[in-house]
């Protein structure tokens, strides 16, 4: 069958072009925007992309569209599809039907950690011999792709609580009938889609009812968006983890580097790992339970997580110029950016840090989350933040340091680039390419370090 997906370079839908891919099928997909990760790891597989939807339906036409949740009507290539008859579904309910028949679907569904959590659950079951499916919205380090088939009974899917289609507006999550289940931290996200946090636990309470009696619910201890879901209904064994829960956790040493597993207190098992942060940890113990209903013991759980080896974007280091190092994350909420500077501080307990913001997701950009940015970009030593002229609020009052914030990407690189001194730490954020900035910075950074030597050397 050939299946043209329509937007394919989002991470969910550019993870299933490569399962379906593996199942068989011929897949072409087309996107208004191409950018690493997903586009390295589409190209890898010879899948043929298109740039730009006006021309967006191959010719002969395909057997199947996958539309992405991106789309919309008015879309060329959605009223294309529409216009001519064309079989349409939509990812998830296609993955579902067509190929996690009868597997056992572990799910990670919350506001932060899905990526890495489902990175660290899929490759637990790997460590073990399992061979489990899997579709991970990101690139995981230890695996070549970030979504496979798998030849054994277990699927670990990323539970994206956004909505399916423009055809179908309930979460992703909703289609995937999990028997283990991750919920993770639950805060307000997706503006564009729910008007408030009530509506989101709403499609948390349909993700419960579909996992069966037998099945088991792993959630953050002391969330009260979580406990309020639970309350309204949950039909199978629910285990709460972390915040002095039965399952907790302790760190012993302050950047999270290595940490204990307690049961009840009892320390059980313990994980070195280079990763670090509270985050990542809680995360780590969030996968080690979810394998634990699979039948995978804690202490292979915990051997699998010392050879983790983390997911692109997510505290990446991407260059090193002068003593100056340049990292890539994917943080674009409040809670996200905050854990994620008093993360890298706990591990680089030295030297100033610079923070460097995209405020790209729809619900920032939106503005939902303005009232929270200065107070989760406290712990940077300078901000700098891109405002495009077609973002809707004002960064500068937001922030207060209006001297910060740039509505040009050049003048954006060349402020931190000359802002920056040896021993300094930037960080960058946003859930999208930003423009190349990473490459962008590292080459500001190696052009001042080869002018200030001429200039030093032409002085001797």
């Amino acid at each position: 069958m050939h299946i043209h997906i329509l937007g394919i370079c989002g991470t969910f839908m550019g993870s299933l072009a490569r399962i379906a891919q593996a199942a068989g099928h011929r897949v072409t997909g087309v996107d208004a925007n191409i950018y690493p990760p997903m586009s390295d790891l589409l190209a890898a597989t010879g899948i043929e992309l298109t740039l730009g939807y006006e021309q967006a339906l191959p010719s002969p036409r395909p057997d199947l569209v996958l539309v992405g949740n991106a789309l919309s009507r008015g879309n060329p290539a959605v009223e294309a599809v529409l216009a001519e008859g064309i079989p349409y579904d939509s990812g998830p309910a296609w993955l579902t039907r067509e190929l996690l028949a009868g597997r056992w679907i572990l799910a990670v569904a919350g506001t932060h950690g899905k990526t890495t959590t489902t990175s660290m659950l899929a490759w637990i079951l790997e460590y073990a011999g399992l061979a489990p499916g899997f579709l991970i919205g990101g690139a995981p380090r230890n695996f070549p792709e970030s979504g496979r088939l798998g030849s054994g009974p277990f699927f670990v899917i990323e539970a994206d609580e956004y909505d399916t289609a423009f055809f179908d507006k309930r979460a992703k999550f909703v289609h995937y009938r999990p028997r283990t289940v991750i919920l993770n931290h639950l805060e307000y996200d997706h503006a564009d889609i729910y008007p408030d946090l009530a509506a989101i636990e709403t499609q948390f309470h349909y993700l419960l009812r579909t996992v069966p009696a037998n099945g088991q619910v792993l959630y953050r201890s002391g969330i009260p968006a979580l406990e309020r879901v639970l309350a309204r209904g949950c039909w199978s064994e629910a285990i709460p983890f972390a915040d002095g829960a039965h399952w907790d956790l302790k760190l012993e040493d302050p950047a999270g580097s290595a940490w204990q597993i307690l049961e009840d207190g009892r320390a059980v098992g313990q994980v070195e790992w280079d990763l670090y942060g509270r985050f990542n940890a809680e995360n780590g113990l969030a996968a080690i339970l979810a394998a634990r209903h699979v039948g995978v013991p804690v202490a292979s759980s915990c051997a699998a997580l010392a050879h983790f080896a983390g997911v692109r974007r997510r505290l990446e280091e991407r260059g090193r110029v002068a003593d100056i190092r340049v990292y890539d994350d994917f943080a674009h909420h409040p809670t996200a950016i905050a854990a994620t500077l008093r993360a890298l501080r706990a591990r680089q307990p030295h030297g100033r840090f610079l923070a460097v913001l995209e405020p790209r997701s729809n619900t920032m950009r939106l503005g939902v989350h303005r009232g929270q940015l200065a107070e989760s970009l406290a712990a940077a030593d300078a901000v700098f933040v891109y405002a495009p002229p077609d973002l809707s609020w004002d960064v500068a009052a937001a922030l207060g340091q209006p001297e910060r914030v740039f509505s040009d990407l050049d003048m954006l690189v060349d402020a931190v680039a000359t802002s920056a001194r040896p021993g300094d730490h930037i960080l960058v954020m946003s859930n999208g390419g930003f423009g190349g900035i990473h490459e962008r910075l590292l080459r500001a950074l190696e052009a001042r370090q080869s002018t200030c030597a001429a200039v030093h050397g032409g002085g001797g």
